[in-house]
C-alpha cells in the first residue's frame, strides 16, 4: 500500500506539489497523470525517499518513508526516468548483485528468465555502457521486478522502448497488481494510462485537477460512455483542463470585483 497525506513540496517560493492526498491499495494500477511539470517526478522523488516534503507525509507498505527509510525502501522497487545503471558491470552482474542484495532465491535461473523475456540473453555479458537507452530501461525494468517486490513505483516508464517491449511492460504491471502488489506509475501518455490503470489521479501545475476511475472522472467532466471504451481519457483530461482554467477566470473575475468595492 502507499499512502500520501498532504504533501507539498516548496523550491523556494515556487509550490512544486500542493497538498496531494492519495491511498493506492493492493492489487492496484494507480497513474500519476499528467504534463511536463506537473508534479509527477517530485512526487515519485518524495516516495522514494530522494527529496524531502516540505509538509505532509508519504508512506510506503506501512513504513513513513522519511522516518523508517530502510524498511520503507525494501519494501519497494523503483524504475526511475533515466535509469541509474553501472555502466561498467554487464547486464548479469548487476542483477546479480541485486539478487544477492535481496536474497533473491534462484536468483541465476530467475535472472536468465527475465534476460530471455526482454530478448536480452545474447547481451547478458556485455557492459551495460554499451547499452542503448531502451536496453538500459528493461535491466531497470528487471533488477526493480526481481526481488518481486509488494509495492512497485514507476517514472515513466515506457520513455525509450519499442512498442513490443512497451505492451510487455504494461501486461508486467498489470499482472503485477493481479497478484496482489501494489503499483504506481507516472505517466504523460495518455493511451498508456487509459489502458492500464484502476484510478488516476491528473495533475497540473502540482495541483489535482481530479481523480478517480475512469467512470468518475466521466462523470466528473459529464462526458459520456460510448463504444469500447467510452469517452477517451485525452478527452476527459482536457475537460478538466478548461474546468480549472475556467475557475481561474471566474476566482480573477471575483477578485477584481472585490478590490473595485473595497
Amino acid at each position: 500500500m502507499i499512502e500520501v497525506s498532504g504533501y507539498t513540496k516548496r523550491y523556494g517560493r515556487h509550490e512544486a506539489v500542493s497538498n496531494l492526498s492519495f491511498t493506492v491499495q493492493p492489487g492496484a494500477v494507480f497513474g500519476l497523470l499528467g504534463s511536463n511539470g506537473a508534479g509527477k517526478t517530485t512526487t515519485i522523488r518524495a516516495l522514494v525517499g530522494l527529496t524531502r516534503p516540505t509538509s505532509g507525509t508519504v508512506r510506503v507498505a506501512g513504513f513513513d518513508v522519511w522516518r523508517d527509510p530502510v524498511k520503507a525502501k525494501a519494501a519497494f522497487g523503483y524504475i526511475p526516468d533515466r535509469p541509474y545503471l553501472y555502466g561498467k558491470l554487464t547486464a548479469r552482474e548487476l542483477l546479480r548483485f541485486v539478487g544477492q542484495l535481496y536474497q533473491v532465491p534462484n536468483s541465476d535461473t530467475e535472472i536468465d528468465r527475465w534476460l530471455e523475456f526482454f530478448r536480452l540473453t545474447d547481451f547478458g555479458n556485455e557492459l551495460i555502457e554499451t547499452y542503448s537507452h531502451g536496453m538500459r530501461q528493461k535491466v531497470a525494468i528487471v533488477a526493480a521486478l526481481l526481488p518481486d517486490p509488494p509495492v512497485l513505483i514507476v517514472d515513466e516508464p515506457m520513455v525509450g522502448l519499442d512498442p513490443h517491449a512497451a505492451r510487455q511492460v504494461r501486461d508486467l504491471f498489470r499482472s503485477h497488481a493481479d497478484r496482489g502488489r501494489t503499483v504506481l506509475l507516472t505517466t504523460h501518455s495518455l493511451p498508456v494510462a487509459e489502458a492500464v490503470c484502476d484510478r488516476l489521479v491528473v495533475l497540473d501545475r502540482g495541483k489535482v485537477l481530479g481523480e478517480g476511475s475512469m467512470d468518475d472522472l466521466r462523470a466528473r467532466t459529464g462526458t459520456e460512455a460510448g463504444g469500447v471504451h467510452g469517452d477517451s481519457l485525452e478527452r476527459i483530461f482536457f475537460r478538466l483542463l478548461e474546468d480549472e482554467l475556467e475557475e481561474g477566470r471566474r476566482a480573477r473575475e471575483e477578485a477584481g470585483v472585490a478590490g473595485v468595492g473595497a
